[in-house]
């Protein structure tokens, strides 16, 4: 393999790493202060425990000679490149992280970042979501991202609004239940 096809390689994957770590121009990182703890949790355990563990492998079998059809050495090295490009990430985006709490909105009925919001739909079917950072969002679990259609559509909506707003299956129309602010895990 040429030194050249390496190198291009390289620059591909920090191509990718910073198309993922940017976020649209004007919109700041919003985060939960759990989603922030997990995400300086992953970044303290990738730069205190996996990563060197991962160098002293590379060590270990840079040391065994033969380079070229080295396992360990081969794989530590690719799984060395992930690590460090995961750190950089974490590191970028915690930079510019814009830390709120939810608990700081508990007396109001009006829907901000971090609410939990029980909506009905045009069928009578209840769903529950929570606005969360975009790192955060997990839809198989009801966090979505505050930057979605959904999420743009009930910010600063009240409890008994219905709002509308267009999802990839057409337009819909939701009614808003409920409005609470609690701890997310």
């Amino acid at each position: 393999m040429s030194k050249a096809f390496v190198a291009n390689e390289a620059a591909e994957a920090e191509d990718e790493d910073d198309a993922v770590a940017r976020l649209p121009a004007g919109i700041k990182n919003y985060m939960t202060p759990w989603g922030h703890a997990r995400m300086q949790a992953e970044l303290s355990n990738l730069m205190r425990k996996e990563r060197p563990e991962v160098v002293n492998v590379v060590s270990w079998a840079a040391g065994n000679g033969d380079r070229s059809e080295n396992g360990d050495y081969i794989y530590g090295k690719k799984r060395l490149r992930e690590i460090d490009r995961r750190i950089r990430f974490l590191t970028k985006r915690l930079e510019n992280t814009v830390v709120v709490d939810p608990r700081d909105h508990e007396a109001t009925d009006v829907i901000y970042f971090g609410a939990t919001v029980t909506v009905i739909d045009e069928l009578g079917v209840e769903a529950i979501y929570s606005l969360v950072g975009i790192d955060e969002a997990d839809p198989g679990r009801g966090r979505i991202s505050w930057i979605s259609p959904l999420a743009r559509a009930l910010l600063k909506a009240e409890r008994g609004e219905t709002i509308r707003f267009q999802s990839p299956g057409g337009p819909r129309e939701l009614e808003i239940v409920d409005v609470v602010y609690v701890a997310l895990d």
